[in-house]
């Protein structure tokens, strides 16, 4: 029987995509390196702090790179894909209620509680257009327009059926929403963005965000080749 998911490689699945979905950056493969020596070979360390929203528009448009804890400028989203624990302020909700998103500690804190968080102390996360991964992904990010959104919504359910996940607050997207959901439900998401990652990661007002899950990511090409 043939095997929906098997694919040849990550340049041919990234071209695959970027063509049948119109897409003008690249998806971004990332990987989580739970020690230093897990590293991928010939992978260098960002020369730059910034966002990890700001890390995965720039894979998009090129770059390859790991950023460890220390050079990720959001604690909110570092804490989220699991490089570091929470500062207080994050944890009770307080930081977001402080900056008028909540009309209550309350709200702030059930919202903080719902979102997706990685326990596991990481080392660092590699970041790197899909078509230049030398790793197999855990999570595959995709800026897009929403009729590719959808594009990729009906090759989600292609195979098994069923409903996609859209699970989303307005607050750490590209971090909890795209990358730390997928990565711990093993299921896909599409997220909205966030005030963040539309000020400091030039998500544009047309865009929204698809995280993946790198494993079936075979399945879902080969579903949008049928659907095309």
């Amino acid at each position: 029987m043939e095997n929906k998911c098997e694919v040849s490689g990550y340049d041919e699945v990234s071209e695959k995509i970027k063509n049948l979905l119109g897409l003008e950056k690249s998806p971004v493969a990332i990987k989580f390196v739970l020690r230093e020596k897990d590293l991928p070979e010939g992978v260098e360390k960002i020369s730059e702090k910034v966002r990890h929203c700001e890390m995965v528009q720039k894979a998009a448009q090129g770059d390859t790179f790991y950023a460890t804890a220390d050079d990720q400028l959001c604690k909110g989203g570092a804490t989220a894909i699991g490089l570091m624990d929470a500062p207080e302020k994050v944890k009770t909700g307080e930081f977001y209620y402080e900056l008028g998103r909540f009309s209550s500690l309350g709200s702030a804190k059930r919202t903080m509680d719902a979102i997706p968080k990685i326990e596991n102390m990481m080392y660092a996360l590699v970041y790197t257009p899909l078509g230049k991964a030398n790793f197999d992904p855990d999570v595959i990010v995709i800026i897009s327009q929403p009729a590719q959104a959808m594009k990729l919504s009906q090759a989600l359910v292609y195979t098994l059926g069923g409903r996609v996940e859209s699970d989303f607050s307005g607050i750490q997207s590209i971090c909890a929403d795209a990358v730390a959901g997928p990565f711990l439900r093993k299921t896909a998401n599409i997220t909205l963005g966030c005030s963040g990652s539309r000020k400091f990661a030039d998500i544009k007002d047309e865009e929204v965000i698809v995280g993946l899950n790198g494993e079936n990511i075979g399945c879902v090409v080969n579903a949008l080749e049928s659907i095309s």
